[in-house]
């Protein structure tokens, strides 16, 4: 399965935002982004704006949440089509589809620093969605579902480390946390309020729609 394999700090700098790439460090002095804020690129700390049209605002847009929840093309466009085919808001339901991911849930639950980290956990087993092992990080949770470390895997120190910094994350309202028993439950689907990322969506789907 492709990947990305660059360095990711790169991507920070291309987007004019933090991508959190690497957890915890991106909120200290040693984020790359904090210490070069400006695109990447020998023209890059020139100051010289890119000359932007309507093409270029929607493809940064959608590079934006590619990078952010670490899919490829052919992942993305596969979202956004059955997105499209459903009744309601093309780009809040892509968004909601998106944060139901299963290595998104573990990673906003704070069971990891960061969503790179999250995917690797779920690929190697480390997590169980209603008291059955997953190792999906496509998999999509639904209302209801209750998402556990499993008992085997819960001295992981990376999960002892997520777990320990769990006060400098915002868990958000529609996922219930247990962390004294590594557990997470579905309370919801996220609505559009509940998904804090400066996306608009809607540019998204101008540029899908062409």
């Amino acid at each position: 399965m492709a990947r990305y394999i660059g360095p990711v700090c790169r991507m920070c700098r291309r987007e004019g935002m933090k991508l959190f790439f690497k957890g915890s460090r991106c909120l200290t002095e040693k984020c790359a982004f904090d210490r070069r804020g400006y695109p990447p690129g020998q023209h890059g700390q020139s100051g010289k704006k890119t000359k932007t049209t309507d093409y270029y605002t929607q493809l940064r847009e959608k590079q934006k949440v590619k990078h952010i929840y670490g899919l490829l093309e052919r992942q993305f466009r596969g979202y956004f089509q059955k997105a499209a085919q459903r009744k309601g808001v093309t780009g809040e339901i892509l968004l909601q589809m998106l944060e139901r991911r299963l290595d998104n849930v573990v990673y906003r639950s704070g069971f990891a620093q960061s969503r790179t980290e999250a995917r690797q956990m779920v690929r190697h087993g480390h997590f169980q969605v209603n008291r059955r092992k997953v190792n999906l990080p496509s998999f999509l949770v639904r209302e209801g579902d209750i998402i556990e470390v499993r008992e085997s895997r819960r001295e992981y120190l990376k999960i002892k480390d997520a777990v320990a910094n769990i006060g400098n994350k915002i868990i958000p309202s529609w996922i219930t946390v247990e962390m004294d028993h590594y557990r997470t439950r579905v309370a919801g689907l996220p609505t559009r309020g509940e998904i804090p990322l400066p996306i608009n969506e809607q540019l998204i789907v101008e540029l899908y729609s062409k």
